[in-house]
């Protein structure tokens, strides 16, 4: 699936965080979305080491409100992750 407009997504930029902060920040970001019923969101973590990357991707499978995630297919230096809103 594509993702035309993921500049309309509510989205986190952690470029800088080392990967305990971008784990963290991570997981404020998701639990603020579900409070505002947000369903997709993104997180743009970068390229680099992949580090943070992996920090990110590990918050996200490790909550039970993401249904789930997959790094951009134009830019791999973001994942759109889509959470669980409870209705």
């Amino acid at each position: 699936m594509e993702d035309i407009f993921l500049k309309n997504l509510p989205q986190i930029d952690l470029h800088g965080y080392d990967t305990e902060s971008a784990r963290v920040a991570t997981e404020d970001f998701i639990s603020d979305n579900l409070q505002l019923k947000n369903q997709k969101i993104l997180i743009v973590h970068g390229k680099g080491t992949g580090q943070v990357k992996k920090s990110v991707h590990d918050a996200l499978k490790s909550n039970k409100k993401v249904i789930n995630y997959h790094t951009d297919n134009l830019n791999d230096g973001c994942t759109v992750a889509y959470l669980n809103i409870d209705k």
